[in-house]
């Protein structure tokens, strides 16, 4: 991507939430960007890396703004995508890869740890694409809304109860939306994706990491852009909806392991 390619006013806009880190959203906004997508980048607390995250790619060409929510929030969420319709114009594709993750022993769970996986997991997933979905209905040409599991909800490994309890919930809820949001207008699809080991932790060695890519059927693992090419596929075929995708590198189907989480 360069400055040739910098978007033009009524090109699509995409919102990744928890994209102005340096994870998977914002390797789907890097994409996104080259296929000439307006972008919403949003983050909650991390907003030097959020700022840091916008000025890369607008040195690459791109129309990209930063905008900031707690997606527990209600108020906050609905403001957030006031502000991105308000920005941009539009908003056609929302990605809800933001979520919280962490190692809990059985012995250690707290109903607060439970409660607050599914606030940020599961609620702050619904809020943003009840509100997206809400702005989509408007829109004549509807939208895309891409919600993100978790490749393990199938086959959950010890210690991350609190994680897997608020990710299997997120297929009934991108079937639900995908329902609803059709019924008030049938441009409007909702998928889900189910992502394995697709991108490293920085403090994974390289025994985890030899580990990880042996524990799927294809060898291969840290390639964040695979879910951002599957988000794409979701965004582009408009006869899919209320289907979730695993992109694991068939690591839902051949578990050697469940020690680690990827």
């Amino acid at each position: 991507m360069n400055s040739t390619h910098k978007q033009a006013s009524d090109s699509p806009v995409i919102l990744i939430t928890g994209s102005g880190k340096r994870r998977v959203g914002n390797v789907v906004a890097e994409h996104f960007a080259t296929l000439g997508y307006r972008i919403a980048l949003h983050y909650h607390s991390s907003r030097e890396e959020a700022l840091g995250s916008r000025q890369r790619l607008l040195k690459e060409g791109a129309d990209c703004e930063i905008f900031s929510a707690d997606v527990s929030n209600e108020d906050q969420v609905n403001e957030m995508i006031q502000h991105v319709h308000s920005h941009f114009g539009a908003l056609d594709v929302l990605v809800t890869t933001a979520s919280i993750w962490s190692k809990t022993a059985w012995d250690e769970i707290t109903p607060d740890q439970i409660r607050r996986n599914f606030e940020i997991n599961t609620l702050g997933t619904f809020l943003c694409a009840r509100a997206a979905g809400n702005l989509m209905i408007n829109q004549p040409k509807g939208g895309s809304i891409i919600t993100i599991g978790d490749w393990a909800i199938e086959r959950p490994y010890l210690d991350h109860a609190p994680y897997f309890l608020s990710k299997g919930a997120i297929p009934t809820l991108t079937r639900v939306l995908a329902v609803e949001l059709a019924e008030r207008n049938p441009n409007i699809r909702v998928n889900c994706i189910h992502p394995g080991p697709v991108m490293f932790p920085p403090e994974t060695t390289e025994a985890e990491a030899e580990e990880l890519i042996q524990s799927t059927l294809l060898k291969k693992a840290n390639c964040p852009e695979m879910v951002a090419h599957a988000v794409e596929g979701f965004v582009r075929n408009q006869f899919i909806t209320g289907t979730c995708l695993p992109v694991d590198g068939g690591r839902s189907m051949h578990a050697p392991s469940e020690k680690r989480r990827q």
